[in-house]
């Protein structure tokens, strides 16, 4: 596993599939408390025929670092990862947070750029008043409780509860200031207004039964959208996870041929 150093974050990634052919490599970004993992099946899958980047954000995952205060300053450590690797025009993939990195790369770079897709995440962040009243009482139990009512109730009714308690205690090892610290950067996203201003053929695949970030949100989100197909899957907030072969195939029809 390489990593890249870039302002004080040693940012863990994948780099992978062939560069020979004719598509833009394809970025996958995760969300909040998650890591590059999230990503394993569709990478498996796009690899085979296309080349794949995926990067833990820092303090993600086997990244690290601390200290950002915006999405924007995420998105500019994806972009200097990219010109490590020499990548000029891609395909971001953004899950929930990582849709709003995307939309920010898309804004500042929409020459590189090719196409975008947005899966489970919104253009302006709003949160229901039982996501309010679970963030406010963050302060009053234990870091290990919060993040475990964030994310059980990230995915739909009946997914297994031994998968769940897995991704858990994988996004209990974020440290709590890099959780809190986005929390914020995440509350203050808004792009909703420059919307009309991303001209890439965007895909917006969003679950069901989301209630992290509902779909009637992603749906105002796609009204404004010059270019934007919408898919809804019979899934929750973690749609990487809880239904990964159907979002992959999504992707795939959407995408086209590699070469």
């Amino acid at each position: 596993m390489p990593r890249f150093e870039v302002d004080g974050a040693a940012l863990a990634y994948d780099d992978e599939g062939p560069r020979d052919g004719g598509a833009a490599p394809l970025v996958f970004i995760h969300g909040w408390t998650a890591n590059r993992h999230r990503w394993d099946h569709q990478m498996a899958h796009f690899a085979e025929r296309r080349r794949v980047i995926r990067l833990d954000l820092r303090g993600h995952g086997e990244s690290t670092g601390a200290g950002v205060r915006t999405v924007a300053e995420l998105a500019r450590d994806v972009t200097a990862l990219l010109g490590h690797l020499g990548v000029d025009r891609f395909v971001p993939v953004g899950h929930s947070m990582g849709g709003m990195i995307s939309q920010t790369l898309a804004l500042a770079h929409p020459e590189r750029v090719e196409r975008m897709v947005l899966v489970g995440s919104i253009g302006r962040m709003t949160y229901s008043r039982g996501r309010g009243l679970l963030m406010a009482a963050s302060t009053l139990v234990p870091y290990k409780v919060f993040v475990a009512a964030n994310i059980q109730r990230a995915f739909a009714p009946g997914h297994p509860r031994e998968e769940i308690r897995e991704y858990v205690r994988a996004s209990a090892a974020t440290p709590r200031e890099v959780v809190m610290t986005l929390y914020g950067a995440m509350r203050s996203f808004d792009v909703l207004d420059r919307a009309g201003e991303i001209t890439a053929p965007t895909l917006m695949v969003h679950g069901y039964h989301d209630i992290q970030l509902p779909v009637r949100q992603m749906l105002r989100m796609a009204k404004a959208y010059p270019d934007a197909e919408v898919r809804i899957i019979d899934a929750g907030h973690e749609l990487p996870v809880e239904r990964p072969a159907e979002l992959t195939a999504v992707l795939d029809r959407f995408l086209g041929p590699a070469a």
